[in-house]
C-alpha cells in the first residue's frame, strides 16, 4: 500500500498524543547551547539558558537571573539554583511547537510552552553592589 504525499504530510505533522517526556539526554540534546523562553498560557513566565555540563541560569525576565543546574530523574528534569536547592521538578515533552513542560509539585499545576529560542544570552543585571 503507498500513501499518498498528502497522508504522509498530515502524518509528520500531527502531535504524538500522549508523547513520552524527553529523557535526560534528548532534553540535553535539544536545550543545550539555547535560551528558551516559556509562556505560562500567553503570558510570558520566564526564560533559561543551557550551558554545557548541565548548568542553568533562570530569569522571570525582570532582570534577576540565577544560576543553577539540572538532572535527570527517572522520567523528570529536576533543577537546583543557588537560592532555592529543593529540586523543582519537571517533565517536558516535545510538540510540534516546542517544548512543553509540565510541573511535577504538590498540589501546583503549572504548565509551560517554549514561546521563542536563541542561541543568544538572556538579559541579566550584575551583582548588587553597595548597602
Amino acid at each position: 500500500m503507498r500513501l499518498s504525499p498528502v497522508t504522509l504530510i498530515l502524518g509528520l505533522c500531527a502531535a504524538p498524543l500522549g508523547a513520552a517526556p524527553l529523557s535526560g539526554d534528548a532534553f540535553d540534546a535539544y536545550t543545550n547551547g539555547k535560551t528558551l523562553y516559556f509562556n505560562e498560557g500567553s503570558e510570558a513566565y520566564g526564560a533559561e539558558r543551557y550551558l554545557p555540563g548541565r548548568r542553568v541560569e533562570w530569569s522571570f525576565l525582570d532582570g534577576n537571573c540565577k544560576s543553577g543546574q539540572w538532572y535527570a530523574l527517572g522520567q523528570s528534569i529536576c533543577f537546583v539554583y543557588e537560592d532555592r536547592p529543593d529540586p523543582q521538578c519537571w517533565e517536558f515533552e516535545a510538540t510540534k511547537n516546542g517544548l512543553r513542560a509540565t510541573f511535577l509539585g504538590t498540589g501546583e499545576t503549572t504548565e509551560l510552552y517554549e514561546a521563542e529560542q536563541s542561541s543568544d544570552p538572556m538579559y541579566c543585571k550584575g551583582p548588587e553592589v553597595g548597602v
